[in-house]
């Protein structure tokens, strides 16, 4: 039954957090799905110009989002907006279950130590997170998701706003 799978998964959750080296054969295999495209509506120029004091308003934009992304990645710096992005995905997920297995697919890629992804974190939003995964809710990377969002702002907004990247949007 779906308790029992909830319950088997909330178990091997425990473990992993406990002792990460001995659950390697609980890894579950990340597909990643498929972008879609983004609306073809180009932004007004008004639209591009809020996005230099509102990061919010360039996340929601998909043009924005996707340019935004190819300035990150030519930084080799996307990982935190593509830890921002899957916890935006995980926020929707209603089955347990499913919430479950993707909590531990975030952890495993963005939050453990030597993470592929590995975001820059506090030991202390580290602590909490890994905490909230012992039960997995749609709030388990809140905190994480709130640090990373402001070091984005802070840190890679500004230099996306002087990049050639936006300066398309604003001539």
């Amino acid at each position: 039954s779906m308790l029992m799978q909830a319950k088997e998964i909330k178990i091997k959750l425990g473990i992993l957090l406990q002792k990460p080296e001995s659950a390697i054969d609980l890894v579950i295999p990340y597909n990643e799905k498929p972008e879609k495209p983004a609306k073809t509506q180009k932004p007004s120029l008004d639209e591009a110009l809020q996005w230099r004091d509102s990061l919010d308003k360039l996340l929601q934009n998909n043009y924005g989002l996707a340019s935004f992304k190819s300035f990150l990645k030519s930084e080799f710096s996307e990982e935190n907006l593509e830890f921002w992005m899957a916890c935006e995905d995980y926020k929707k997920i209603k089955s347990p279950v499913k919430m479950a297995e993707t909590a531990k697919k975030i952890y495993e890629e963005f939050i453990q130590v030597e993470a592929p992804k590995e975001v820059n974190i506090d030991h202390f939003t580290k602590e909490i997170t890994v905490k909230n995964l012992v039960e997995p809710s749609p709030s388990s990377f809140d905190v994480a998701q709130k640090r990373i969002h402001a070091l984005m702002e802070k840190d890679s907004l500004p230099r996306f706003v002087r990049s050639e990247f936006y300066q398309e949007f604003i001539k």
